[in-house]
């Protein structure tokens, strides 16, 4: 599937639901939010018939997002039963690891192709700020628990970490990256995006290239367009940088810094059904309701007119979207 600008659709995001047990402060407003009614969620059946038609259409990876995909009943044995019923496809999870001591048995050996963990910072104090109350040393000890539990397989956890001024800058990003080389995780850096109720400010936001500067100062990162990059065309908009030193890799997503518009290959589904094309644009079409009949021949028009609402260049602020709504 191809939108008007010939850009191959392969990658899609599924959100599950909208409910988190964190109240992130650059994703959540402090007042929290209304829930969303279990009954206008797609269940999990609408999900895999709609998993059907995606793979008709070349979608050739799936990512499970929230909210909080592990808060939501049974997820793990729906990721199961989606590898097996579409062995074709990559699987991935995004998810906070509030949940991996519990669950990390269970995703272990499901087949996910990957398992990426949002963790902004590492000290304690900072992460009960950022997610107004929340435990860091939970999350910790679960990526510990999960990384020999997948040595064997084929899943590769990756690490993601916002960018902010003033939050995670400085010191604090060499942390990361030594926490992640400790470890064998692929971090990957994401600057800060401006959305509705968060906390973003020209004052926050941190280009990635003042964070590689400060990198360098501790060795040499040099940009990576083999291996890892040759991801791009199915896993994504990140780019990578190499040590000379130490061989490790590092990811970054410049969404405000470095546009990649015109490399985008991915549709977003809210937990809700609405189709959205673009990530900084409020265009959506509603799916619901022709995946709760099973009209097939509904769902694949409405595919096609989602793709043809893809922008050429999205905008660079959007005010109106809400990062927990949509799945990021």
């Amino acid at each position: 599937m191809k939108d008007f600008f010939g850009r191959s659709l392969s990658y899609a995001r599924i959100s599950v639901t909208d409910r988190c047990n964190y109240r992130c402060r650059y994703c959540m407003p402090e007042e929290g939010v209304e829930w969303i009614p279990h009954d206008k969620v797609l269940s999990y059946e609408d999900i895999l018939c709609l998993m059907g038609i995606l793979s008709d259409f070349g979608i050739k990876k799936v990512r499970f997002t929230g909210g909080e995909p592990l808060v939501r009943k049974g997820m793990p044995q729906f990721l199961r039963e989606v590898t097996t019923s579409f062995p074709k496809i990559q699987v991935a999870l995004t998810t906070n690891g509030s949940t991996l001591m519990r669950d990390a048995p269970l995703l272990a050996d499901i087949g996910l192709a990957s398992i990426n963990i949002s963790l902004d910072t590492l000290d304690a104090e900072n992460f009960s700020l950022m997610t107004r109350g929340a435990a860091l040393q939970p999350v910790l000890d679960g990526i510990d628990s999960l990384i020999p539990l997948v040595s064997h397989a084929k899943t590769k956890i990756k690490m993601n970490s916002v960018l902010m001024r003033g939050f995670n800058d400085g010191g604090m990003t060499e942390q990361l990256v030594s926490f992640a080389f400790e470890r064998g995780l692929l971090l990957r850096f994401i600057e800060f995006m401006p959305f509705h109720s968060n906390l973003w400010s020209e004052g926050m936001f941190m280009p990635f290239s003042e964070a590689l500067a400060r990198l360098n100062e501790h060795g040499s990162w040099t940009e990576d367009k083999s291996e890892l990059s040759q991801e791009n065309s199915l896993s994504g908009p990140a780019s990578y940088y190499v040590n000379a030193v130490s061989g490790q890799k590092i990811g970054v997503i410049s969404a405000i810094s470095r546009h990649f518009c015109e490399t985008c290959n991915r549709l977003r589904v809210t937990s809700t059904g609405e189709i959205r094309p673009c990530l900084f644009d409020d265009g959506q079409i509603s799916i619901a309701e022709a995946l709760k009949r099973r009209d097939g021949e509904k769902v694949r028009e409405l595919l096609h007119a989602a793709a043809a609402m893809k922008l050429e260049h999205g905008v660079a602020h959007n005010e109106k979207t809400r990062m927990y709504a949509i799945g990021g």
